[in-house]
C-alpha cells in the first residue's frame, strides 16, 4: 500500500482538488499541470465520452470527472508512469473524495480508456514498448 505522504500521491491530490475547484470557478493559483490538462481537455473529454457513453460529460459527477480527466491525461502524456499506478491512484482518490459508486465508475472508465491511450500492451503483461 502506498504511503499517504508519498509526494507523487500528494501532488495528484493537489491537481485533483484544483481541477475540481476549477470546474466551478477560475483558479488563478493552480498547479501548472492543471493548465496542461486544460490544454488537452477536448481530447481528454472525447476519450471519457467514448469510455462512458451513457454518461454525457455534463452529467458526470464533478469529482469523478476531475479524477478521470487527470488520469486520462496521465495515460496520454505521462508514459513513464505505469498504467496500473495511474489507475490505482485515480481509484484511491475517487474512494476518498467521491460517492459510493465513484471508485467503480472511475475504474471501469479507465479500463476502457487504456485502449484509447495506446497503452494496451501494458495490460497484456508485456513490458512497455520504448
Amino acid at each position: 500500500m502506498k504511503s499517504a505522504l508519498d509526494p507523487r500521491h500528494l501532488k495528484r491530490i493537489l491537481v485533483f482538488k484544483s481541477l475540481f475547484a476549477g470546474s466551478f470557478t477560475d483558479q488563478p493559483d493552480r498547479p501548472s499541470r492543471v493548465d496542461k490538462i486544460n490544454s488537452k481537455i477536448t481530447e481528454i473529454d472525447e476519450i471519457i465520452q467514448k469510455c462512458a457513453p451513457e454518461w454525457p460529460i455534463s452529467q458526470i459527477n464533478r469529482v469523478d470527472l476531475s479524477v478521470l480527466r487527470q488520469a486520462v491525461y496521465e495515460l496520454l502524456v505521462k508514459t513513464q508512469t505505469p498504467t496500473k499506478v495511474i489507475i490505482d491512484e485515480a481509484v484511491e482518490i475517487a474512494k476518498r473524495y467521491g460517492g459510493k459508486t465513484s471508485s467503480s465508475f472511475v475504474n471501469g472508465a479507465l479500463a476502457a480508456a487504456i485502449s484509447y491511450s495506446g497503452r494496451e500492451e501494458e495490460t497484456n503483461n508485456e513490458p512497455p514498448k520504448p
